[in-house]
């Protein structure tokens, strides 16, 4: 589970994270308000996903009017999927240097991992891998002081930066094992007249340790539209490309998505259609994607407990019902149970249907406009 930006801080700021003052505001007036409190502002999205600044999410206001303008031109926003419905206006700060530091869990060691950098903000992906410390805590006596204190030095931080930033990375770490932690991150980490400050805070929660933590607020990072089709029983997530897929289980919709990356493609969201779906359910998630104007759909059925011929009747359903379907090109590959019976079925309504995965793919990407260039030689 993952808390809001102003949910994380206020579990930061309890364990002695030094933090900005802040007011979670949910109409523009609130926003203006806030700012004639707080005096300049930065006017924050709250969504539960990155990118925000480069989004447009993020503002800095230096007067009332300003921040409930900015307030009413994010509120509302759709913003990777999702509706901002309140914005955290927050002290503006005079930032000297931006710093990264997040812990989480590293599965091949089998332990907690810090991560830190002297580069954080925005451009923290594009930080290349020697400017970023990666430090192994183990398990048995945890992360103590004269380990965060040595990814300080690393970092060239010296003196009192050095001293509070090995104090916050334990308290950081405190709160990562109290709250059974996948992620808690602090980018910027933001060094403000020579003192060290979260200016941003994520936390994520593992879901399977929920039942202990009934103190903490509850979210749904669902969008709209995950919401929508989960609610049909079928596995859900979106992505931020244009080609729709729905296939037969996790593995191979996750195959589907990198073989259609290969050839150039962008998923627009994982779907999984389950082993033993029927034509109603699958008909209507269908029907969904199509609804959301892709550019084009890809279908990937390999039937065991699956039935082919379901799965077409499905596929005709959609199009017969839905004029949309008509205009969005559609690729289908089935292969397994009835499978001669699901190629007759859509043979019959005029869609072909192939038996490779990978021409399937790289016939949606055509279709799509999205195919890679041929390199020379191959």
């Amino acid at each position: 589970m993952k808390l809001y930006e102003y949910m994380a801080k206020g579990v930061l700021a309890e364990a002695g994270v030094p933090i900005p003052r802040g007011r979670l505001c949910r109409t523009p007036e609130d926003a203006a308000a806030a700012c004639r409190d707080l005096g300049p502002v930065a006017v924050k999205a709250q969504v539960l996903v990155g990118g925000r600044g480069k989004a447009g999410g993020i503002k800095v206001a230096d007067t009332p009017g300003e921040a409930e303008a900015a307030a009413r031109q994010i509120l509302g926003m759709d913003l990777k999927g999702y509706t901002v419905e309140t914005v955290y206006c927050e002290q503006k700060l005079s930032i000297s240097q931006e710093l990264y530091l997040s812990l989480t869990f590293d599965p091949g060691a089998k332990r907690p991992m810090l991560i830190a950098s002297a580069s954080g903000g925005m451009a923290i992906e594009e930080v290349p891998e020697k400017a970023i410390v990666k430090r192994g805590i183990p398990v048995a006596w945890g992360l103590q002081p004269y380990m965060a204190y040595q990814v300080a030095r690393r970092l060239g931080l010296g003196g009192t930066l050095a001293r509070e930033f090995s104090d916050l990375a334990c308290r950081l770490y405190r709160v990562f094992v109290r709250l059974d932690a996948e992620l808690v991150e602090i980018n910027p980490l933001a060094v403000v007249d020579g003192h060290i400050m979260a200016a941003d805070a994520r936390l994520n929660v593992d879901d399977d340790a929920m039942a202990r933590h009934g103190d903490l607020p509850k979210t749904d990072e669902s969008t709209p539209l995950e919401a929508k089709v989960r609610a049909l029983g079928l596995a859900f997530v979106q992505l931020d490309g244009d080609i729709a897929v729905m296939a037969n289980g996790a593995g191979i919709t996750m195959a589907t998505l990198d073989v259609m990356q290969h050839y150039g493609g962008k998923p627009m969201n994982f779907l999984d259609a389950g082993g033993g779906s029927a034509a109603g359910p699958t008909a209507e998630a269908l029907a969904i994607l199509f609804s959301t104007r892709p550019k084009a759909v890809l279908v990937n059925i390999f039937g065991g407990i699956t039935r082919c011929d379901e799965v077409a009747k499905a596929i005709v359903q959609v199009r017969q019902q839905q004029p949309a379907a008509t205009d969005v090109p559609l690729v289908v590959r089935l292969v397994g149970t009835n499978e001669a019976e699901g190629h007759a079925i859509l043979k019959a309504a005029g869609v072909d249907a192939f038996r490779s995965m990978q021409q399937a793919a790289e016939r949606v990407v055509a279709l799509a406009g999205e195919s890679l260039p041929v390199q020379s030689g191959q």
